[in-house]
């Protein structure tokens, strides 16, 4: 278990020096996307899902702690999310979050500890 939900959780196969684009994302509930853009950044870990008509083809940013496990043969990434929680998260746009402290903080809280499922997943 880990506080940071941030970094990939040693149970998630991270395979290092693969390229995550394009991998299927699936919440617990069903497909939610495909990893659009990805960063494995030290304390920044994350995953862009395009989510396409699901959610009216948005993006959403996952922090990578979300990441339950990753089929690299089957080009899946596996989230411990459902899609409403998901689809509830704070919105994002890529232009104005990708960098934006403020809303790395909100997402962090939504998804980590001190948010609304209780505490740390991790």
């Amino acid at each position: 278990m880990t506080e940071n939900v941030w970094g990939y959780r040693e149970t998630s196969a991270r395979p290092q020096g693969v390229d995550l684009i394009g991998f299927k994302v699936e919440a617990v509930d069903g497909a939610i996307g495909k990893v659009d853009k990805h960063s494995d950044e030290a304390d920044f870990a994350y995953i862009v899902v395009d989510t396409g008509p699901w959610i009216f083809g948005k993006e959403v940013l996952l922090p990578a702690g979300t990441v339950s496990r990753i089929d690299v043969e089957d080009e899946r990434i596996y989230v411990d999310r459902t899609k409403e929680q998901i689809k509830n998260a704070p919105e994002f746009h890529r232009d104005k979050h990708l960098r934006d402290e403020a809303y790395h903080t909100e997402i962090g809280a939504y998804y980590g500890i001190g948010g609304p499922f209780g505490g740390s997943r991790f």
